[in-house]
């Protein structure tokens, strides 16, 4: 299992009024996949930058197309930069794989048999294993959780502490990214509200 996966399994196990983005959590998503892929050594951060490392991506189809993305070449790509480019969609990228893996079904809600869908994780040891890691508490888990706004329950006194540089850098640029992602949604909408006004009229 990777650090990805777990995210997406404990993103995905929230009540319905706890609903994560697809936006936020893909962001969060690419975020985890740089630090499982830090954990391989098969990058390393020098500053913002990525630099390749000299080992290779772990045996995980999702984790193997994100180090193959990996600017191979002088200049490196930044942290943020990375974040929006593998960041792009990647939640359903996830939620497509562990449909296929056969560790999500889709159920239709409600009694009626042509009532909406929605998807639901099924009782599998990669939901056990991404369960004890949240139970645990495990600090980059719930860091990246927190940037998505699954909180577990703890209070500002129980935040997750970092004590990597590298991964509270990445994790620092995951939560700066999902603020960004929020201001460019308030951003729409109130040029949506102003745009139906004009519409509208006096």
């Amino acid at each position: 299992m990777t650090t990805a996966k777990d995210l997406f399994i404990i993103a995905m196990d929230q009540e319905p009024e706890h609903t994560v983005g697809q936006g936020d959590l893909s962001l969060a998503l690419a975020g985890a996949e740089l630090l499982d892929l830090i954990g391989a050594g098969a990058i390393t951060v020098d500053g913002d930058l990525i630099v390749p490392g000299g080992s290779s991506a772990p045996d995980d189809q999702l984790l193997g197309e994100a180090a193959a993305l990996i600017t191979r070449q002088p200049p490196h790509e930044r942290i943020e930069d990375w974040l929006w480019r593998r960041g792009r969609d990647l939640s359903a990228t996830y939620q497509d794989a562990l449909e296929e893996a056969g560790e999500l079904t889709q159920k239709r809600s409600g009694r009626l048999p042509f009532g909406p869908k929605r998807v639901e994780l099924v009782d599998t040891p990669s939901r056990r294993h991404a369960a004890g890691r949240w139970e645990e508490g495990e600090p980059v888990l719930a860091a990246l959780a927190s940037a998505v706004g699954i909180d577990g329950g703890r209070s500002d006194d129980d935040e997750p502490r970092l004590d990597d540089e590298t991964v509270t850098a990445v994790v620092a640029t995951v939560h700066e990214a999902v603020m960004e992602l929020e201001s460019v949604r308030q951003r729409r909408t109130i040029e949506n509200t102003a745009f139906a006004n004009v519409w509208r009229g006096p």
